[in-house]
C-alpha cells in the first residue's frame, strides 16, 4: 500500500507537493528608481541593498504614472484603464472605485488557503463598497487615499514644520463640475479629515502626530502578523504612505540623511524591510517566503525624488515617471545577486503570485499580465515573455514599447531603451521602420482600450455607488462602519 501511495504522490506536480510559499508585497508610494541604494541611491539603505543581494532586481518593471491606477494594476493583473478607468486618481467620497466583479489577486490567494491582509495606503475607493476587506482581504488596517488629502490645518498639506499650506477648490478630477462631490471625488479645500481604518471601521483621525507613526505601525503590524500566521500560507500587501508628500517620517529618522525629510522617510522604509526580513528569518520562514519591494510609480523630481538615469518623473510616461525600483527576494528560489531587465509590470504580480500558489487566473476576465515564476526562479526558458509595453496615463495612450524600442506617440520621438534608458537621443529619423511597428502596435491597442475616452471595447465597468459620504465630516463626525456604531472624532 504504501509503494502504491508513493507511485501515486510521484504523480502529481511538483508545485502541488510542495509548501504554498508566504508573500509580502511592498508597494512604497512616490518612491524614485534611484533613492535606494540598489538602483544607485547616494543615501545608505544597508537592508534593501542585502534584499538585492540576496535576491533580484528587475531593472525594466514598469507601474503606471499615478498611484490608484497602479495600484488596480497590481491588484487585478490588467492595464490601468481596462479596470479603472478614470482621467487621474480617486479622491475621498469618490462614487467610484474598483469594480467588486473584479477578481483581485487577494481573491485568487485566498481560494488557495492563504490568509490574507492589507496593511497600509489603499486608493482604490474609500466608500464601504470598495475596501480591501470588499475584495479578498481578511483584514485592513490604512488609510484609504493618499496622506496629502486632509485638511491642511491637520499636517496633510505641508512637511512638518513648514507654514501651513492652504488648498484651493472644491472638486478633485472633474473640473466641469462646480459641486464637491466630483465623481472620482473631494479634491482642495473640500477634503474631509484623514481617516485610518482598521477592519471596516474608522478608529483614528489623522493629523500630524499620527503621518508621523504610520511606517513604523504598518510595520509593527505587518511583524504581528507574520508571526500570527507563521504556520502560513499568509499574503501581507503592505502599501506604504511613505514617501508621498507631506514626508512624515518618525521622529527617530528625522535628519537621518542629512538631505531632506524625503530622504529620512526613504531610511524608515529600509529599516521596515529589514525588519520584515529579519523576523522571516527569526522564524525561520525565509525559505518559504516570497518578498517583493517596489514602488507605484515614478518619484516626483519636485518632491526631492531621484529617478537617475531615467529622465521624468511622477505623473509622466517618460520612464522615470513608470519605471520603478523593484526587488524579488526568496532565498533558496531566487538566485541571489541576480537581476533582469526583462519588461515586466505590476500586472504580472497578479498570474505570478496564482501560478505559485497553484491558483488559477480568472477564466472569464481578461487578463494582461504574464506569469514571471519561471524568470524569478532561473527557468526563463519556460518564460512566455512580454515584448510588447503600452503607457497609458489616464484615458490616454501616450507611448508604446516592443523590445528595446519606445515611441512617443505625440511628438513621434523614438528611443532604444537598452542603449539610452535617459531617452535622450532621438532616433525617430533613422528608424522610419521601428516607428511604423510600434505605430501599428498602438492602432492595435487602441482598438480593444481606446484613446482619450474611456468608451472602448475592452474597457470595464468601474464600481459605483449613489450619495458617497466622507468617512470622517468636517463636523468630526465618523461615518457608521461594519459594526454600524457612528462616532465623532475631534
Amino acid at each position: 500500500m504504501r509503494l502504491l501511495l508513493c507511485l501515486f504522490l510521484s504523480t502529481l506536480s511538483p508545485l502541488l507537493l510542495a509548501e504554498k510559499p508566504n508573500i509580502i508585497l511592498i508597494n512604497i508610494d512616490d518612491l524614485g528608481y534611484a533613492d535606494i541604494g540598489p538602483f544607485g541611491g547616494k543615501v545608505a539603505t544597508p537592508h534593501l541593498d542585502r534584499m538585492a543581494k540576496e535576491g533580484m532586481k528587475l531593472t525594466s518593471h514598469y507601474a503606471a504614472p499615478v498611484c490608484s491606477p497602479s495600484r488596480a494594476a497590481m491588484m487585478t493583473g490588467c492595464y490601468p484603464k481596462r479596470v479603472l478607468p478614470i482621467p487621474g486618481v480617486l479622491f475621498p467620497a469618490a462614487a467610484v472605485g474598483l469594480n467588486s466583479d473584479e477578481v483581485t489577486v487577494a481573491e485568487v490567494l485566498k481560494q488557495q488557503g492563504y490568509a490574507t491582509t492589507c496593511i497600509g495606503k489603499w486608493h482604490l475607493g474609500d466608500q464601504p463598497e470598495f475596501l480591501p476587506t470588499k475584495q479578498g482581504f481578511d483584514s485592513y488596517f490604512g488609510i484609504p487615499y493618499s496622506n496629502d488629502m486632509g485638511l491642511a490645518a491637520e499636517g496633510s498639506k505641508s512637511n512638518p514644520g513648514d507654514p501651513i499650506r492652504q488648498a484651493k477648490g472644491n472638486a478633485g478630477g472633474n473640473k466641469k463640475k462646480a459641486e464637491a462631490k466630483a465623481e472620482t471625488g473631494l479634491g482642495g479645500a473640500a477634503q474631509p479629515p484623514l481617516p485610518l481604518i482598521d477592519g471596516g471601521n474608522v478608529v483614528e483621525r489623522v493629523k500630524a502626530a499620527q503621518q508621523h507613526t504610520f511606517t513604523r505601525r504598518y510595520t509593527e503590524r505587518t511583524v504581528t502578523y507574520i508571526r500570527e500566521h507563521r504556520a502560513g500560507p499568509f499574503f501581507i500587501y503592505l502599501p506604504h504612505n511613505a514617501v508621498h508628500f507631506p514626508h512624515y517620517p518618525h521622529q527617530d529618522f528625522m535628519g537621518k540623511s542629512g538631505v531632506s525629510l524625503q530622504k529620512d522617510w526613504a531610511l524608515e522604509v529600509d529599516w521596515s524591510v529589514g525588519r520584515i526580513l529579519d523576523v522571516l528569518r527569526e522564524l525561520k520562514l525565509d525559505s518559504n517566503t516570497l518578498v517583493v519591494f517596489t514602488s507605484d510609480n515614478g518619484g516626483p523630481i519636485n518632491q526631492g525624488a531621484d529617478n537617475t538615469p531615467l529622465r521624468g518623473g511622477k505623473g509622466s510616461t517618460l520612464e522615470g515617471g513608470m519605471r520603478v525600483c523593484t526587488i524579488a527576494w526568496w532565498p533558496g528560489k531566487i538566485a541571489g545577486g541576480s537581476s533582469t531587465a526583462a519588461i515586466t509590470s505590476h500586472m504580472d504580480w497578479l498570474p505570478t503570485f496564482a501560478a505559485l500558489s497553484d491558483g488559477k487566473v480568472p477564466a472569464d476576465h481578461k487578463i494582461d499580465g504574464i506569469d514571471m515564476s519561471p524568470l524569478l526562479l532561473g527557468k526563463a526558458d519556460r518564460l512566455k515573455t512580454r515584448d510588447t509595453f503600452f503607457y497609458y496615463s489616464g484615458f490616454n495612450l501616450q507611448a508604446v514599447r516592443s523590445g528595446p524600442w519606445k515611441l512617443h506617440l505625440g511628438k513621434g520621438d523614438l528611443y532604444n531603451l537598452d542603449s539610452d534608458m535617459g531617452e535622450a537621443s532621438n532616433l525617430a529619423g533613422q528608424q522610419p521602420g521601428q516607428v511604423a511597428k510600434l505605430r501599428a502596435l498602438a492602432e492595435t491597442m487602441k482598438a480593444d482600450l481606446g484613446d482619450l475616452t474611456k468608451d472602448a471595447p475592452g474597457v470595464r465597468a468601474l464600481g459605483r455607488v449613489g450619495n458617497p459620504e466622507p468617512l470622517i465630516g468636517h463636523d468630526g463626525k465618523v461615518r457608521a462602519g461594519f459594526d454600524g456604531v457612528a462616532k465623532v472624532l475631534p
